[in-house]
């Protein structure tokens, strides 16, 4: 049995897609209105999830991957003899 279609895993994920926009949308919209937004619009974590958002909007098949790294903390050699 081969890859299903594109139609066929929008259909599949539609609404669990639609879902997490939805609480993201929500979680930004609570932030902004609690107090001392602008003591956390410079955070570092804040500007990570923008750039995920960047990330979304973007094309490609390997989003996924590039938000993975996004949030990953760099290779370092040697690390496990630290």
């Amino acid at each position: 049995m081969g890859a299903p279609s594109a139609a066929a895993v929008l259909e599949r994920h539609f609404l669990e897609l639609r879902c997490t926009l939805l609480d993201m949308a929500a979680a930004f919209d609570r932030m902004e209105r609690a107090g001392g937004f602008a003591a956390v619009a410079s955070d570092p974590r804040l500007a990570k999830l923008h750039e995920g958002l960047k990330i979304l909007q973007s094309s490609g098949d390997d989003r996924a991957e590039r938000i993975q790294l996004l949030f990953s903390d760099p290779y370092v050699e040697g690390w496990k003899q630290k």
